[in-house]
């Protein structure tokens, strides 16, 4: 039987040291990452069984992270936080986390957990990438090309077109993507959506007044193709 590789997101040495010794003990392959551009790219290469995630990130906020890996990245993802709000805990939730633990945490309590959140993994690996006519876009890198030009989108922008290219066919109505993109406060903010739709296709699309990727579709909402 092949060892559960586990990637560990956390700027602390110290405590990526004490949960590699720990799940080291476990028969568990370690992999580790300090920031969170590093851990997307080497959740993308390396295929992880479980991600444990500290929301503090020096270069990326942890809910962004966690986000960024939900677009295509469907195995278990376990949040390692200081934070123990009850918003805190169910806004990592509500985001795709599948489990989370505050710290100071017990060895024993974390090796259980992430053995629960393994039974729950699928079995095929979701592509990191999506490539639709002449555009490519890579989950990981958080990048976005039509044909050889690099495009420059804006932080919302790309996690735009991300949740509606990571469900490419699917209808998104208003509702969801406001609140996936932008909180609760914004579901019924339909013309804010339509702006940053309408700004999208004029970067994406070779006639933004004819779009072949960004489709409306009519009072309810939009589609990638």
């Amino acid at each position: 039987m092949n060892k559960a590789t586990v990637l560990i997101v956390d700027d602390e040495p110290q405590i990526r040291k004490l949960l590699e010794l720990s799940l080291t003990s476990h028969d568990m392959h370690v992999i580790q990452a300090e920031d969170g551009k590093s851990g997307l790219s080497m959740a993308a290469n390396h295929q992880p069984d479980v991600v444990l995630l500290d929301l503090g990130l020096p270069d990326m906020n942890g809910h962004e992270v966690l986000k960024a890996l939900r677009l295509w990245y469907e195995n278990a993802i376990i949040i390692l936080s200081v934070q123990d709000g009850e918003d805190d805990i169910v806004k990592a939730l509500d985001e795709g986390a599948s489990d989370y633990l505050t710290k100071p945490f017990r060895n024993a309590e974390l090796m259980a957990r992430i053995r629960s959140a393994m039974k729950n993994n699928p079995s095929a690996v979701k592509s990191t990438f999506i490539t639709s006519g002449n555009l490519f876009i890579d989950f990981a890198a958080r990048t976005v090309r039509k044909g050889d030009q690099l495009l420059k989108l804006t932080s919302t922008e790309y996690q735009l077109l991300a949740l509606l290219a990571s469900n490419a066919g699917r209808v998104l109505t208003h509702q969801h993507i406001l609140k996936t993109i932008w909180g609760l406060s914004y579901q019924k903010e339909t013309q804010y959506l339509r702006v940053f739709i309408g700004t999208l296709r004029k970067k994406i699309e070779d006639d933004a007044n004819q779009p072949k990727h960004l489709v409306t579709e009519s009072r309810v909402g939009y589609r990638f193709q």
